[in-house]
């Protein structure tokens, strides 16, 4: 956001820009090794995925639901840098929407 202030001297107009820092949420996770603030993945060890299917009169086949089980660790890794923030899954999970 840019502010446009106008100072008056003798017979001269001056425009002043001011530039206006874009806040950020206080609660935004940011990678400590890269900076990286917006790419993150999760990988979860020992998965069981189940996925019932209909066969349609062509024979081709459409998924009806999916289940997963996860019976293993569920890490989080910068989607940039690939570092293990594992440590602030927590923090991850709460701002999850």
């Amino acid at each position: 956001m840019n502010l446009k202030k106008s100072v008056k001297g003798k017979n001269k107009k001056q425009t002043m820009l001011f530039s206006m820092p874009t806040p950020q949420p206080a609660m935004r996770l940011c990678c400590p090794h890269c900076g990286n603030d917006r790419y993150f993945l999760e990988q979860a060890e020992d998965v069981t995925i189940t996925t019932r299917y209909l066969q349609n009169p062509d024979g081709s086949f459409t998924a009806q639901s999916d289940e997963s089980h996860i019976q293993g660790e569920v890490k989080l890794f910068c989607g940039e840098c690939k570092a293990d923030l594992t440590n602030f899954r927590d923090k991850f999970i709460e701002m999850l929407f």
